[in-house]
């Protein structure tokens, strides 16, 4: 038996990957356990790790600083693929309204530091050890050290501060979001499944009854007007495809694809709106009439990945009509000028056999997606770090600030994701195997992040200061995020999907993030984290400098 005892204790690189395996698994069965119906998931391996690493398990500290590092990269990188398709269309729609109650989280937070420091009396190294915890900030925490090492000062017990408050503020964040959401969230705040697309694409029906546009072909219109497209248009009584050259005469009937902002405007071009649904989820285009077919195609051909529709002429080529694209959740609108991307979801509209030839156009071998694009995810982590280690001056500020290892791989996930095809960057990977580089990269930070915590915690909590440093980290993380996430709530209405990713941004934290995915539907929680978090992020790491420079 003693090769299992040298397994555990001789400190090697396999000893590590057993260590780190075993902290994993443990942590992730014990997260299933649910106490008043909450369970902590995945974030139950980061107590795990606390709990091994006092109990005197080791790993060698080059292997815990690697995998610790890797993880957090690959997690921040899968995070900024996943949502990069849709992460500048919030940004255009919503980034603002995000971004508000964001930065009113670390503002909120860091004057609360400050104060409970004067009252309280505590130095300003373990004042930013204890914010740097409490938001589970660490590129800020080395930011703070990096600045009293220059100021000639010790910036070991801003660590040790940070240690112990860092695990209640991965969890602080966690209860809270579930305080504010069993006290003040009424379903009606919840985000439904198809929100995001409903409010991306519109579909409406016109009866043409503008006599400006008789005699008109639709492409006369379009080049006045292009934030729509006809899907389909009856004309006495029979169903047509609105070609280009297709002329519109009176009491048309159009089937539209739009923005629910601009349905209105419509009428002012085409004339009377009908009232019927189109976008209830029951409807089977199929069954609209009996000569026109509606089918979804996948994008599989490596030669269509960053091609603009319009160049493919597959209107006028086959006599079909594209009227939108799925692409990561998001329904996008099937401008010309989309640029297609592996992956995306195209419906057509017109006859089967015409269909048929577009199909091999486009690809539609789903088999064909099932092979993740390694390349590209190595060639980002690449680039991440690179934009992570630039260093940016300001004045007034003696260190360089840099984004770090997660805020450079996050923001070239996000660019990439959204950029690479046009490129011709083939960077599609399936929902599951994205989810796959997420969770592993997560369970390896949180497993390290644990362990190292883990041999001084217990100890330094039975002090007295450490015992205030806790009481003022758990005051740090909570109070902002119930008082934002209540401001968000009720007086800027935004649903409880998006207050919840903001938040866990807000605060740096992934972990949270997990959870908030694992128990609201949809994307809007990890668009609003990608969408605050690099910047709050980098707030951060230049605020805790300017605090240690200016108030030692």
């Amino acid at each position: 038996m003693d090769y299992i005892h040298t397994l555990f204790s001789t400190e090697s690189p396999l000893q590590a990957i057993v260590v780190l395996s075993l902290i994993s698994a443990t942590g992730l069965i014990l997260g299933r356990i649910r106490v008043f119906g909450i369970s902590l998931g995945i974030t139950f391996v980061f107590f795990t790790g606390i709990l091994a690493g006092h109990l005197g398990l080791s790993v060698q500290k080059e292997m815990l600083l690697y995998a610790e590092t890797f993880g957090l990269v690959i997690f921040v990188y899968a995070l900024g693929l996943q949502v990069g398709p849709g992460f500048f269309s919030s940004m255009r729609t919503e980034g603002a309204k995000l971004l508000t109650p964001a930065i009113g989280v670390l503002l909120t937070g860091t004057l609360l530091a400050v104060g409970l420091g004067v009252v309280m009396n505590i130095k300003i190294w373990d004042m930013s050890g204890i914010l740097c915890g409490a938001t589970t900030n660490t590129p800020a925490l080395a930011a703070a050290q990096q600045s009293l090492e220059q100021l000639d000062i010790d910036g070991s017990s801003a660590a040790l501060s940070c240690a112990l408050t860092y695990p209640l503020g991965v969890v602080g964040v966690i209860f809270a979001i579930i305080f504010l959401r069993k006290v003040f969230v009424k379903p009606s705040d919840m985000p439904q499944p198809d929100s995001k697309h409903k409010k991306n694409v519109f579909i409406a029906s016109y009866c043409v009854t503008n006599p400006e546009i008789f005699g008109k072909t639709i492409a006369e219109i379009h080049d006045k007007h292009n934030h729509f497209v006809i899907s389909r248009m009856w004309h006495d009584g029979h169903v047509l495809i609105p070609m280009s050259d297709r002329v519109l005469q009176k009491n048309d009937i159009l089937l539209v694809i739009t923005k629910q902002e601009e349905a209105d405007s419509l009428r002012h071009i085409f004339g009377k709106q009908e009232q019927k649904d189109w976008n209830s989820e029951n409807i089977d285009w199929n069954k609209i009439d009996s000569e026109l077919t509606s089918q979804r195609i996948i994008v599989t051909r490596p030669e269509i990945n960053g091609k603009k529709l319009s160049s493919l002429r597959l209107r006028n080529n086959y006599g079909i009509n594209i009227s939108r694209v799925y692409r990561s959740g998001v329904q996008l609108l099937a401008t010309p000028d989309l640029v297609l991307q592996l992956g995306d979801r195209i419906t057509v509209v017109g006859e089967a056999a015409d269909i048929k030839r577009v199909e091999k156009i486009l690809g539609n071998a789903v088999k064909s997606l099932n092979e993740p694009n390694l390349v590209s995810v190595f060639i980002g982590i690449i680039l991440g770090l690179m934009v992570g280690s630039i260093p940016f001056s300001f004045p007034g500020i003696s260190v360089p600030v840099k984004l770090g290892l997660a805020g450079g791989p996050i923001i070239v996930g996000i660019l990439i994701g959204t950029f690479g095809p046009r490129l011709h960057m083939i960077t599609y990977t399936t929902q599951s195997a994205n989810m796959m580089l997420r969770a592993i990269g997560l369970n390896l930070y949180l497993a390290c992040l644990g362990l190292d915590a883990g041999a001084q915690f217990f100890e330094t909590i039975i002090r007295p200061e450490g015992a205030l440093w806790l009481v003022l980290g758990i005051l740090i993380t909570f109070v902002p995020v119930v008082l934002i996430g209540l401001f968000a709530l009720r007086i800027m209405k935004l649903d409880f999907g998006s207050i919840a990713g903001l938040l866990c941004g807000s605060m740096s934290n992934p972990m949270a993030l997990n959870y908030v995915n694992d128990t609201i539907e949809g994307d809007k929680p990890s668009v609003a984290y990608a969408t605050v978090y690099p910047v709050c992020m980098f707030l951060r790491v230049i605020i805790i400098q300017l605090l240690v420079m200016f108030l030692i």
